[in-house]
């Protein structure tokens, strides 16, 4: 049975703008670059991966892989935390939305350089 998702991709074409922005504005935890190819963030027991569509789309061993236009990944914060996370983010970042999902539940939305979508979830919204 699977148990989990551990690794989430998002595709990105400039990988030293992203790994900046990763590290520094969402202070995730590098664990491996390749310059122009790829790096990889652990977030406690999961792996988020970015990669040049470029590169990875002409891939010899490993499958081929790629995406086009934005995509979209959402980050769980703990419920208590979500609106201090909210305020101390928004001083990095322009939140571009925040939607009400129901009684105490928020999320909000935010770009990446590249324009990928990522929300911040509070612990507990999938829980009903």
């Amino acid at each position: 049975m699977i148990s989990s998702i551990k690794e989430t991709c998002l595709y990105v074409n400039d990988i030293a703008a992203s790994v900046k922005f990763y590290e520094q504005t969402l202070e995730f935890y590098l664990i491996s670059k390749v310059p122009n190819r790829h790096a990889f963030f652990r977030i406690n027991d999961n792996i988020l991966l970015l990669f040049n569509p470029e590169v990875t789309s002409q891939e010899k061993v490993l499958p081929s892989h790629f995406a086009k236009g934005p995509q979209h990944i959402a980050f769980e914060v703990p419920f208590e935390e979500y609106n201090h996370y909210k305020k101390a983010l928004s001083k990095k970042v322009v939140i571009t939305y925040e939607h009400y999902w129901r009684e105490r539940f928020y999320s909000f939305y935010f770009e990446d350089p590249d324009k990928n979508v990522l929300e911040i979830v509070p612990s507990g919204l999938w829980e009903y």
